[in-house]
């Protein structure tokens, strides 16, 4: 199979579909097949994980079945093409929420699996595998596996964050989170700098579940500025959210909305905005865990040559000063980010051999494709993130550099014995060969 290097020839790659009817027709078709394929839930990555150029792609968005909800203990097992916000509204009737959800509920459950996704919480919950009471897997030789935390862990640790690469999910048995009510007691902070930002995240961690900042790095020197928010269950009783019309994008810009004469004063006015709101709010959970959810083709705004996002984490020893030294170099190359997100990793050691998340700081910007401009900046990027022992997260990854893989996920070794030999991606093939 041609392996393939520009982004643009990847995403406009064509594809061979297969689509299963349902979950037992799944082994007959994999069986028969004559090369790699690749996994295919929701498509929400940003990166290539689930794409396989000029190869076979494997839709699991149509097993979106639940199979069995216990609503006295909280334990639901469904198929992995079921939509995390699909869970959400079943079982919030009951009580019980996720206990670990990213940016966006609009992904499937293999898919979390498979990145082992994190959220607002990591500190208190950690990763969506930390929730996971089993799972079942389909290898392509027709072999199913059955693995949990305590039976057959091993497997249960390779998928886990597995990126996909160790068979098709074909049934997981999550674990919900007991909750009040729909609502969230919430708190918006400004900070001026740095340490602010890291003081506020250390008082917070023992007394809010959820904490999360937005920063400016269209600013420099010691002004890195930004918006750090907070959150608790509330108590306030269950009401279902007004439905709102959700709002699109209507058309590609032929230029990149977020630009060198745009960012400043873009990230000028949200600042000013969100610190005229700050203060304490009760807020409906879905508004504040998932505020893109109801805007549409937000990616448009990046024109056609579409976006990276950069997403790295790094120990908490050299978390301040890589942090800023990042922001410094971005704020030089000019090429900013209006979407930068700075959060605190707790101590909870990840459940899966691959997952992203560890104790540290994790930095995720969005930065307009501008090709070689771009890849420079990544470059000096990598270069703090290897020197300070940090990884990037495969997930939102499309340019990480081997060496850089290789160096920030020291179970790379052992995850392989556990690699299926007949699921190949753009990711894979970039960053294993194959």
């Amino acid at each position: 199979m041609k392996k393939m290097t520009s982004w643009g020839q990847i995403i406009n790659a064509p594809h061979d579909l297969k689509i299963p009817k349902d979950t037992d027709s799944i082994a007959d078709m994999v069986t028969n097949l004559k090369e790699p394929l690749c996994v295919y839930g929701k498509g929400k990555s940003y990166g290539d994980v689930a794409l396989n150029p000029n190869g076979i792609l494997f839709l699991t968005d149509h097993l979106d079945n639940f199979l069995y909800f216990d609503t006295q203990n909280g334990i639901i097992r469904c198929e992995p093409g079921v939509l995390l916000r699909d869970i959400q509204q079943v079982a919030i009737k009951y009580g019980w929420l996720l206990a670990v959800t990213p940016g966006t509920q609009l992904i499937s459950v293999g898919g979390a699996i498979a990145n082992d996704v994190h959220g607002k919480n990591h500190h208190l919950h950690g990763t969506f595998g930390h929730h996971l009471r089993s799972l079942e897997l389909l290898r392509t030789d027709g072999e199913r596996i059955k693995c949990s935390p305590n039976d057959r862990s091993d497997w249960f640790k390779a998928t886990v964050g597995g990126l996909g690469l160790t068979g098709i999910i074909i049934e997981a048995e999550i674990q919900l989170l007991k909750v009040p009510g729909t609502y969230l007691e919430t708190e918006t902070l400004p900070y001026s700098n740095l340490p602010e930002f890291f003081k506020l995240s250390n008082d917070s961690e023992s007394e809010w579940e959820q904490t999360v900042s937005w920063i400016d790095c269209a600013t420099g020197g010691n002004s890195n500025r930004g918006i750090f928010m907070r959150a608790n269950p509330s108590m306030a009783v269950y009401r279902p959210i007004q439905d709102t019309a959700a709002k699109t994008i209507p058309f590609t810009p032929p230029v990149s909305l977020i630009n060198k004469l745009s960012l400043r004063p873009f990230n000028f006015a949200y600042y000013h905005l969100q610190k005229m709101k700050a203060g304490k709010k009760k807020i409906h959970y879905e508004p504040f865990s998932y505020p893109l959810d109801n805007l549409h083709e937000w990616n448009r705004i990046y024109e056609l040559k579409g976006f990276y996002q950069y997403q790295s984490v790094i120990p908490t020893v050299d978390g301040e000063a890589a942090t800023k030294e990042m922001l410094k170099i971005i704020k030089r190359s000019g090429n900013g980010s209006f979407l930068a997100v700075l959060k605190v990793f707790g101590d909870i050691p990840s459940a899966g051999m691959m997952s992203f998340p560890k104790q540290g700081v994790t930095l995720a910007l969005d930065f307009p494709n501008k090709g070689a401009e771009s890849e420079k900046l990544f470059r000096q990027l990598d270069s703090i993130v290897a020197e300070a022992n940090g990884r990037i997260y495969c997930a939102k990854d499309a340019r990480m550099p081997k060496a850089l893989f290789e160096s920030g996920y020291p179970e790379l070794e052992n995850f392989l014995k556990f690699r299926d030999k007949g699921i190949s991606s753009a990711l894979s093939r970039r960053l294993l060969g194959e």
